[in-house]
């Protein structure tokens, strides 16, 4: 006896089918087509001008009666419509629905670079990948790395260049700022600025400098002072704009600045 199932139980199924396939049906839609893709053209009720054609490095194809037609860096749906045009201007067919399917897409890379965990270059697999996107599949900005990514590429044939605080992307909800990345764009992560404390603190060394840092935040992250510190011998040793090195007595609570060096003094009595 067959077994019936309950038509609840399939609708869910067959919802996420629905839903699976129009997903990928609009990422084809919406990827842009390069070099070295291969891609099947066809053209309703004309089985002979099916064509199977790699886009070349310049981003033509060549199809029949129209010649070299260049369709690099196109949308899918604008690629066909471009060889549509081009058979219609030549009165070859009326009204020709063209249609364009790939069959090998050799993704455009994205080099990551700098201070992340895992630099390298990385496939663009789909539309409209954001910036945080990137930096995440190569693992994360390493904890040596700034909190600014510097994102380099070229957009509408311009070179680019935009620098991004990635931590503001969600401490301060500026994800417009969360830029969409395209391929050839190179990411690089720049290294966190640092400072120097040495002297008579307990951890001397040197530490990245945390966002609105102070020289107070500083001596707390050295570990204090030993018995034989004290305040008063405190000396910040700045490079200024003229790079004159400066000896300067801080407040504990003024800033620290990239490269900052302290020194503790010991106490007298």
């Amino acid at each position: 006896m067959r077994k019936v199932i309950p038509y609840r139980r399939i609708l869910p199924a067959l919802l996420l089918a629905l839903a699976l396939g129009a997903g990928a049906q609009q990422r084809q839609s919406e990827y842009r087509l390069g070099a070295g893709d291969m891609i099947r053209v066809s053209v309703f009720q004309n089985p002979d001008l099916t064509v199977e054609t790699r886009v070349s490095e310049n981003g033509t194809i060549t199809y029949p009666m129209i010649g070299i037609v260049r369709i690099g860096g196109m949308t899918v749906s604008a690629a066909a419509e471009a060889v549509a045009k081009a058979l219609a201007a030549g009165n070859f067919i009326r009204q020709p629905q063209v249609s364009i399917l790939p069959l090998n897409i050799r993704y455009p890379q994205v080099s990551v670079l700098g201070q992340v965990n895992r630099p390298g270059r990385y496939p663009l697999e789909t539309f409209n990948t954001r910036l945080s996107e990137m930096i995440a599949t190569a693992g994360g900005i390493a904890p040596t790395g700034a909190d600014v990514a510097i994102v380099t590429g070229e957009r509408d044939g311009k070179a680019i260049r935009r620098e991004v605080d990635v931590a503001s992307l969600f401490l301060d909800n500026a994800s417009q700022n969360d830029i969409a990345i395209a391929g050839g764009d190179v990411i690089y992560v720049s290294r966190q600025p640092m400072y120097y404390i040495y002297g008579e603190v307990q951890k001397p060394g040197s530490y990245r400098i945390e966002r609105s840092m102070t020289i107070r935040q500083a001596l707390a992250q050295g570990g204090g002072l030993t018995p034989r510190g004290t305040e008063r011998g405190l000396r910040l040793h700045r490079r200024g704009a003229d790079s004159q090195l400066r000896i300067l007595t801080p407040r504990l609570d003024d800033p620290l600045q990239a490269d900052d060096v302290l020194h503790v003094g010991e106490s007298l009595f």
